[in-house]
């Protein structure tokens, strides 16, 4: 893309080239200026190279034809090879009649533009490397003042401007400049206006421009002008909308919503707009379906979204757009989370086609979700993200992204009460109080479960609301409150069982011999819950009761009987990837059989550190890994 540094990387490769003695016969270099209003086209192009070749004046034939022969007949007589540089190329006719002809010499073009149609070696350059950013801008200070202490007394906020610049080396240039001329000023005074800017290109471009070692000046937008002016209008307009995706990275199907396409014609553009390194395809690492997601650059984003915001007639195509979008995540949203709850025996939801499909496309999308719920903060879009952020809840338990989760239902907590919606509200805050709760605020956990069950109550929903008092008193033990928690529970499973309700009830049985953990209740408690999971054939929470049922046998010093029912919730697990849970009871069954059996004991501790470590659970995994070693 442009301010990549294609020039720079051109001219440093030529001069260390040279250096190496392979081009004895010099090189030629040409700005076609290819983005300018005004390019240089080839015939005016090889004029420059004639006359650097020494053919001017008389020398210098009359037409254009005879030109390029001239041209080509001196490179084919040179027996020294050289290096001919063709720079800021935007178009084929720009180059290709300065090709020598022959394979003796070498050429380096540089361009925006990806062109397919010629075979030539094409080398994409990518934006920096983090720390290669904080170093060019530090190096750009100490070339300056080697006695600038700013780098080293503030790395937090180099890092942080860095990130703002996109590690774009021209924005990462235009940034050192102005610290350079702010010398009495710190490095977090300029993060802190492009923060509140909201677009850096704004700030980036306020100061006097400089400009690089080639002429050119330091400014970025109309790097990022010159390259959204030349697309073809259907390419501009996806560009556009795809600035205004809630995610850095976007599937092709959410983008075919957000342009109102279908997807053959989508991806055909967004492929065109790959060619203009104004779009970046990103292949999945594991490989999981879609395969391929789209990224725009964070500068090409807040130029887009800033164009958008110029316009009222591109402000209203983009608020339909990110209107098509979050429908499309809800309805994505809600298919994938049928399938987290699914149950044998019950209707299989119809999209996706199982669970680790739904699990992959939930991965591949989370950010652009979680994004998309924050939209519920603007009245048109608040009750659809509200709705979206009641199917994120369960996925979210899954991958054990609880600060995600408090974001989400916060926010959709806040957007439902301002539209009186007491139901989102309500299931907002049960959902807020589970994330809470997981991230050891159990206090307010509490608070949250019981205003969610007051909500209920007056509702009337008494399905939700025994789920409340579930919650509540899973809360209310965590925060050393058990007597509290066992009248919960109890309330929770007499609430399920008048209303016929079984599986909330194994809930509640579930969780009630957890709170008796410690008396003769417990094992029978948690013994119910397993038999009625398996009554219902819920495999994954029956896996959970006979991991609990493990616990309280192993308590009772009932060892094998404990181990067995270990085994079989791993079953239960596995079969479901439940990765926190496998590690769980693998930890269990490592202690289990510690004394008896410690070389098994460490295979499941070690097995345990690679289930914790899928579940997103590193202080888990790192405490398996302990247990481990102590093993050896």
């Amino acid at each position: 893309m442009g301010g990549i540094g294609k020039t720079a990387l051109a001219v440093e490769t030529a001069h260390r080239a040279r250096a190496q003695g392979w081009f004895p016969g010099g090189t030629l270099f040409v700005d076609l200026r290819g983005y300018d209003d005004d390019p240089v086209t080839a015939d005016q192009a090889v004029l420059a190279l004639l006359d650097a070749l020494g053919v001017r004046g008389a020398d210098l034939p009359s037409t254009a034809e005879r030109q390029y022969d001239v041209y080509r007949g001196l490179l084919a007589a040179r027996s020294e090879r050289m290096l001919l540089i063709l720079d800021n190329a935007s178009d084929p006719s720009q180059y290709v009649p300065l090709l020598p002809g022959t394979d003796h010499h070498r050429v380096l073009i540089t361009s925006r533009d990806r062109s397919d149609a010629l075979p030539m070696r094409l080398i994409d350059l990518e934006t920096l490397a983090p720390e290669e950013s904080v170093a060019l801008v530090t190096r750009a200070l100490h070339d300056t003042d080697e006695r600038d202490e700013r780098p080293g007394r503030e790395p937090d906020a180099l890092r942080e401007l860095a990130d703002l610049c996109g590690h774009l080396p021209l924005a990462l240039q235009i940034a050192a400049g102005m610290l350079r001329r702010r010398r009495h000023r710190d490095i977090a005074s300029l993060v802190t206006e492009i923060r509140a800017a909201g677009d850096p290109t704004a700030v980036l471009d306020s100061g006097s421009p400089g400009a690089d070692l080639y002429g050119r000046s330091l400014v970025l937008r109309p790097v990022l002008e010159t390259s959204y002016r030349r697309l073809p209008p259907d390419q501009a307009r996806l560009l556009r909308l795809l600035c205004l995706a809630p995610g850095a990275e976007t599937g092709a199907e959410a983008i075919a919503a957000l342009a109102d396409l279908e997807l053959k014609p989508t991806l055909r553009l967004l492929e065109d707009l790959a060619t203009t390194h104004l779009v970046t395809p990103v292949r999945c690492v594991d490989g999981t379906t879609p395969a391929m997601r789209w990224r725009v650059h964070d500068l090409v984003r807040g130029f887009g979204v800033g164009v958008v915001e110029g316009d009222a007639g591109l402000r209203e195509e983009g608020e339909a757009a990110r209107g098509r979008v979050l429908a499309f995540y809800y309805r994505w949203a809600r298919a994938a989370d049928h399938w987290l709850r699914w149950l044998p025996g019950r209707p299989e939801p119809k999209r996706f086609g199982d669970r680790s499909k739904a699990l992959a496309w939930l991965d591949s999308e989370r950010a652009g979700l979680v994004a998309a719920v924050q939209w519920a903060r603007e009245e048109r879009y608040a009750h659809t993200a509200v709705r979206l952020s009641e199917h994120l809840a369960e996925y979210l338990d899954w991958r054990r992204r609880f600060d995600e989760k408090i974001t989400v239902c916060g926010v959709a907590r806040e957007a439902a009460c301002r539209a009186g919606n007491r139901m989102g509200e309500a299931v907002a805050w049960n959902n807020l109080g589970i994330a809470l709760r997981e991230t050891g605020r159990v206090e307010e956990a509490v608070d949250a479960h019981t205003l969610a069950r007051d909500l209920y109550r007056i509702l009337g929903d008494r399905p939700r609301e025994g789920n409340a008092w579930t919650s509540l008193g899973i809360a209310l033990r965590g925060a050393g409150r058990a007597e509290e928690a066992v009248d919960a529970h109890i309330r929770a499973r007499d609430l399920y069982q008048t209303l016929g309700d079984r599986h909330g009830e194994a809930r509640a049985w579930t969780n009630l011999g957890v709170a008796l953990q410690g008396t003769a209740e417990a094992i029978d408690a948690r013994a119910h819950a397993r038999d009625l999971y398996r009554t219902l054939g819920d495999r994954r929470r029956e896996a959970t009761a006979l991991n609990n049922l493990g616990v309280a046998l192993w308590g009772a010093g009932r060892a094998a009987e404990a181990i067995e029912a270990f085994e079989k919730a791993l079953e239960g697990y596995r079969e479901f990837e439940d990765w926190y849970g496998t590690g769980q009871t693998l930890s269990n069954l490592a202690l289990a059989q510690r004394a008896a059996r410690p070389t098994e004991a460490r295979t499941c501790c070690l097995q345990a550190v690679a289930a914790f470590t899928r579940a997103n659970a590193p202080a888990e995994a790192a405490l398996a890994q302990s247990r481990a070693d102590s093993l050896t």
